[in-house]
């Protein structure tokens, strides 16, 4: 009976929290998405024309948001998994030094860390100087684009990036390496036959852990890029905030998540599956 009882008690705690803090708030947000009303006076009616208008009045903004988003991850990663290959295989007694230096951003906040990216992009910055010289920022000018805001996604959830990764190239058998070598396999070889599939399972963890919150950022957008550069963060956040019209936000709310999901899951489909069952195999 305790065998049995036993995993229930354990999985309580964790069941009861997501019931509390996330299953009933959803609720609640999906039923105010039906609303319909203006300035404040909202009334539950089926209103679905709420999600017609969010795809029709904001397709501009999600498409921008999944562009920033995507082109965010495919940098992240490419910084990322040299770091991580980094530390796993080369950093020896320096390993803890670095993974230091990864997670240093975490101990200030996520706004001061967008704010300070505001700083080194201003006009003044010798960044943005150098940048001028190397032809990279037309007419000296980069905050206020598109790449300051992809620029800033990538910094922020870089980590996000690469300690995935790290902890998949960290538990590698250093034998298969070594097997791969005696095997006459040249050292690109070794790579892309033996260390990348087995780090798959990371990659695929760090582009979702870096995707999924990038979608949704309004932060980056609203301190590093413009008008038209703004995500769809920006506007749920608007229509929350500034017009409250929260049927139109609940609504693009919703939308976004649903984008996410089926994105995630072709996502999964054709990466993080196979990736998790070479795992396995291993």
């Amino acid at each position: 009976m305790r065998r049995r009882v036993a995993p229930y008690f354990l999985l309580g705690p964790g069941a009861a929290w997501l019931l509390l803090f996330f299953v009933i708030p959803l609720y609640y947000l999906a039923k105010l998405s039906l609303n319909a009303g203006v300035f404040g006076s909202y009334e539950f009616s089926w209103h679905w024309e709420n999600y017609s208008d969010a795809l029709q009045l904001y397709d501009t903004q999600f498409v921008r948001s999944f562009v920033y988003a995507g082109l965010a991850t495919l940098f992240a990663l490419l910084l990322a998994y040299p770091l991580a290959y980094t530390i796993a295989f080369k950093a020896g007694r320096w390993r803890n030094v670095f993974l230091f230096a990864v997670v240093a951003p975490f101990f200030t906040t996520y706004l001061i860390r967008t704010l300070a990216w505001e700083t080194i992009l201003s006009d003044q910055s010798p960044v943005v100087s150098v940048l001028d010289f190397l032809g990279l920022a037309p007419e000296g000018h980069v905050l206020a684009t598109g790449g300051a805001v992809v620029a800033g996604l990538t910094y922020n959830f870089l980590p996000f990036m690469v300690l995935p990764i790290y902890a998949s190239l960290e538990r590698i058998d250093a034998r298969l390496i070594e097997a791969g070598k005696d095997l006459y396999a040249s050292a690109t070889q070794t790579f892309l036959r033996v260390t990348l599939p087995l780090s798959a399972p990371g990659v695929v963890a760090g582009t979702l852990l870096t995707f999924i919150p990038a979608s949704g950022d309004y932060v980056n957008a609203q301190f590093l890029g413009s008008a038209s550069n703004q995500m769809i963060g920006n506007v749920i956040q608007s229509l929350y905030l500034k017009q409250s019209d929260y049927p139109a936000a609940a609504a693009l709310s919703f939308v976004l998540m649903a984008a996410i999901l089926v994105l995630v899951l072709i996502y999964i489909r054709f990466a993080g599956s196979e990736a998790l069952m070479g795992e396995e195999a291993v």
